[in-house]
């Protein structure tokens, strides 16, 4: 089974990837530790999509594409993955649907995590990351246990430029203008699920998994 997750910065995507992969055994395909691993590895894909990376740029969707496939053709993603941050555009969309219909697979599920924009200000403007292995932190609903540095492997957190306030509005609007489209693109062929993302954790993770129960039953 392959299920994209959507939703806006700070909607939790990451978080409710992690619970999907624990609890209904689907990889959680992150877009940018992705491309961390491929460039940290030194791969063919990693050295080409570098140039872009160090220069803020997006990856190139074919690249994107290459990078995917190899990830979910490996042994522990047989039984399926969850996308999380790809795609973001509907010709993202478009090569994804063509790439997997060339191995006779197929998205068979999108989940939409709906967050209103007064409580996306909120959650961004108090997130902090590790810019080493990309895990997110809190300062209020997720803190991590030392103080300034990352629970998985100790570097020092910090928060990014495009968390404060004027940068994450910034980023609700690139959102709204780039991938809101691809909500029509999928109820389209009837796969987008909404799904309340200002319930608490639990209550979302628990609405994601019927969704999918939906789809296996």
């Amino acid at each position: 089974m392959y299920v994209i997750l959507l939703g806006p910065p700070g909607a939790g995507k990451g978080t409710q990837a992690a619970l999907l992969a624990e609890t209904a055994g689907l990889v959680h395909v992150a877009s940018g530790e992705m491309f961390r691993d491929n460039v940290r590895r030194g791969t063919d894909l990693g050295k080409q999509a570098r140039s872009s990376i160090e220069a803020g740029a997006l990856v190139p969707d074919d690249l994107t594409i290459a990078m995917l496939l190899e990830r979910i053709g490996r042994p522990d993603a047989a039984g399926g993955a969850t996308l999380d941050g790809f795609p973001r555009t509907i010709k993202q969309a478009q090569a994804l649907d063509d790439a997997l219909a060339q191995r006779g697979r197929q998205v068979e599920k999108v989940l939409m995590i709906g967050v209103g924009e007064a409580e996306l200000l909120r959650r961004l403007s108090g997130r902090w990351s590790c810019p080493d292995c990309g895990a997110i932190y809190h300062e209020a609903t997720n803190p991590s246990r030392v103080d300034g540095h990352c629970d998985r492997c100790g570097h020092p957190l910090s928060q990014r430029d495009d968390d404060k306030p004027s940068a994450v509005k910034h980023r609700l609007q690139v959102y709204r203008e780039q991938t809101v489209p691809l909500i029509a693109y999928y109820q389209r062929v009837a796969k987008l699920v909404r799904v309340n993302g200002e319930q608490g954790p639990r209550e979302v993770s628990r609405d994601l998994l019927a969704a999918l129960e939906a789809v296996s039953a």
